[in-house]
C-alpha cells in the first residue's frame, strides 16, 4: 500500500509540474474526435449481428441461436478480459496499445467479412471483444487526460454519445445495407473508420508512460465511494436487462402494440437514450454525484412504470422513453464516477466497471429467463425494477454512512497532491 502511495504521489507531482508531454489544442480535438469515432465503431461492430441475425444464419448454415453467441460470447469475453488485459498492459504506453487496438479491429473486421464458416467468424468476433475490453479501460484516461478537470465531465459524455450513436444510427444502417446487399458488406464496413482512428492516435498522441498521464490516477481516491458505484451499477444494469431483454415480447403481450409499432418504439426508446446521455453529459462536471443517482431513480421509476401500467399504450411509451433515457446516463456516470474516486490507478477502475457492468448485463438476461415462466413477462420488469431499487439503496447508503479512515486519508493524500 505504501509503495503504491508513493507511487501515486510521483505521478501526482510529475502531472503538476508539466513533465508529461501535451499536444497541441488541434491535436487534442482531433484524438479526441478519433476516439469518439471508434467508440462508434467498436459498438456498432458488437451488436451488427443482432440486425443481420437471419441472413447470417441462411448464409452459414447455423441456427438462430448460434448466430445470437456471437452477440453473448462477445459480452462475456469483454467481461472476463477487460481486468487481466488492462494488468497485463499497464505499463505500455496507451499510444501503443490503442494502435494496437485499432489495429485488431481492423483485422478481425476483414476476416469475419471473409469468413466462410461460423467458426471463424466466432474467432473473428471474439479478437474484436478482446479489443473491446481493453479500449473501453485505457480510451477514458487518455481521452480525459487531453483536457482540463473542470470539463473532464463533458468529454466523458462526448466518448458516451458517439457510443450510443452506434444503436441508433450505426446498427439500423448496418442493417438496411446489409439487407440490400449481403451480410458481409457492413460487417467489413468498421474497417475503414477504424483505419483512420488508427493512424490519427499513432500521429497526434504523444508517447508516455501510463503512470504519467494526466489522468491516470484519480482527484479524489476513495475505496468505498469506488465499491458502492460499482455495486450499484452492476444491480442497474442486472436490473435492467431483467426486462429490457424481452421488451419486445412486453410491448406485444401486455402493451399490445402491433409488431410495426415495436419498431418505432425500439427507435424512439434509442433516441430517448441518446437524448439522455447528451444531457447528463452537459451537466456531469457540475452534478458528478447527482447525475448517477438521478439516472438510477429515473431507471427505476420507468420499469416499475411499466410493470404497473404498462397494459396502457400512452403510459408505456411515457415509462419506455424514462428507460431508455436511463440506460446510457447510468453506465456513463458510473465511468466518470471511477474516474474521480478510483483508489488506485483508473484504467484499472474502468476495466473493473466495465466487467461488472458486463456481468450484470448477463445475469439480468438470465434471471429474466428465470422469471419469464413463472411470472409472465410483466414479472421480468417487476423483479428488474426491484433490483434498481436496491441500486438506489446502495447509493443511498453510500451517502449516508460516515466516511471511513481509509477513505479520508486518501482524499487528503489527493488534496495534497493536486494542491
Amino acid at each position: 500500500m505504501d509503495g503504491a502511495t508513493e507511487r501515486e504521489r510521483r505521478a501526482t507531482a510529475r502531472r503538476v509540474h508539466g513533465v508529461t508531454p501535451q499536444p497541441a489544442p488541434w491535436h487534442r480535438s482531433a484524438v479526441l474526435v478519433a476516439l469518439m469515432l471508434a467508440a462508434f465503431t467498436f459498438n456498432t461492430a458488437e451488436n451488427l449481428p443482432i440486425g443481420l441475425l437471419d441472413l447470417i444464419s441462411e448464409n452459414l448454415r447455423v441456427s438462430p441461436s448460434a448466430v445470437g453467441l456471437l452477440v453473448t460470447g462477445y459480452g462475456v469475453t469483454v467481461a472476463l478480459a477487460s481486468l487481466p488485459l488492462v494488468h497485463v498492459t499497464r505499463t505500455v504506453p496507451r499510444r501503443h496499445v490503442l494502435t494496437g487496438l485499432l489495429a485488431a479491429l481492423v483485422v478481425s473486421s476483414l476476416v469475419a467479412a471473409l469468413a466462410t464458416s461460423y467458426w471463424l467468424l466466432l474467432a473473428a468476433r471474439l479478437l474484436t471483444a478482446l479489443a473491446q475490453a481493453l479500449f473501453w479501460a485505457v480510451m477514458g484516461p487518455v481521452a480525459v487526460g487531453l483536457f482540463a478537470p473542470e470539463v473532464r465531465g463533458r468529454v466523458v459524455g462526448a466518448l458516451s454519445v458517439a457510443g450510443s450513436l452506434a444503436l441508433v444510427l450505426g446498427v439500423p444502417a448496418g442493417t438496411w445495407l446489409g439487407r440490400r446487399s449481403d451480410w458481409q458488406l457492413p460487417v467489413a464496413l468498421p474497417a475503414a473508420p477504424g483505419l483512420v482512428c488508427l493512424v490519427t492516435v499513432a500521429v497526434l498522441l504523444p508517447t508516455s508512460r501510463p503512470e504519467e498521464e494526466p489522468a491516470a490516477y484519480a482527484h479524489s481516491p476513495d475505496v468505498r465511494r469506488f465499491g458502492t458505484v460499482l455495486a450499484a451499477g452492476a444491480l442497474s444494469a442486472t436490473g435492467a436487462f431483467t426486462g429490457y431483454t424481452y421488451l419486445v415480447k412486453f410491448l406485444g403481450d401486455v402493451s399490445g402494440f402491433p409488431p410495426s409499432r415495436v419498431s418505432v418504439l425500439f427507435v424512439v426508446f434509442g433516441v430517448a437514450c441518446l437524448a439522455g446521455v447528451s444531457i447528463t453529459g452537459a451537466l456531469l462536471d457540475r452534478f458528478p454525484q447527482s447525475a448517477l443517482s438521478t439516472a438510477v431513480v429515473t431507471q427505476a421509476v420507468g420499469m416499475l412504470g411499466m410493470y404497473t401500467v404498462g397494459t396502457h399504450q400512452v403510459a408505456a411509451a411515457v415509462f419506455l422513453v424514462l428507460m431508455g433515457g436511463a440506460l446510457g446516463p447510468v453506465f456513463m456516470t458510473t465511468q466518470n464516477e471511477m474516474l474521480r474516486c478510483a483508489p488506485g490507478r483508473t484504467d484499472m477502475a474502468l476495466a473493473a466497471n466495465s466487467g461488472f457492468y458486463n456481468v450484470g448485463i448477463a445475469a439480468g438476461a438470465a434471471l429474466g429467463g428465470l422469471v419469464l415462466p413463472l411470472a409472465d413477462v410483466r414479472g421480468t420488469f417487476l423483479a428488474g425494477g426491484l433490483l434498481t431499487v436496491g441500486a438506489c439503496v446502495v447509493l443511498l447508503g453510500g451517502r449516508l454512512l460516515p466516511g471511513g479512515p481509509h477513505s479520508r486519508s486518501r482524499g487528503r493524500l489527493s488534496a495534497d497532491g493536486l494542491h
